[in-house]
């Protein structure tokens, strides 16, 4: 992709904007107690390849459980906009895809950039 192909999302105030390096390859639906509440859809690109510019106080992290993760979100619209490890990464960060210029239901199917993505289910419950 070129830099014009980039994709491009935000939250909803537009206070924090993703851009994406490419069209994600899965995505996770996750039950977990916060996932479920939050309604993410989870894809995943690699450490450093994933753009997150905004408002001056950047993203706030919500750790807890296991504090493998912080789930980071607006401080303004509190939009979750991704999750990023706390300890070893594994080389890869989680992007709400839902939060994508190009995201769209279309019979209960999500399509990114009008592509089906496929869509893996994690019971974390």
């Amino acid at each position: 992709m070129t830099d014009e192909q980039l994709l491009q999302g935000s939250c909803h105030c537009g206070a924090i904007r993703l851009t994406l390096p490419s069209l994600p390859e899965k995505a996770t639906r996750c039950n977990c107690s916060l996932c479920r509440r939050l309604g993410g859809l989870w894809t995943y690109y690699e450490l450093g390849t994933v753009r997150i510019e905004g408002h001056p106080e950047n993203t706030v992290g919500y750790i807890w459980g296991d504090r493998m993760i912080a789930l980071h979100h607006c401080p303004v619209c509190a939009c979750g906009t991704h999750w990023d490890s706390t300890g070893e990464s594994y080389g890869r960060i989680g992007v709400n895809a839902r939060l994508l210029d190009c995201f769209e239901l279309h019979e209960g199917r999500p399509l990114i950039d009008g592509q089906a993505v496929e869509v893996r289910f994690m019971d974390n419950a």
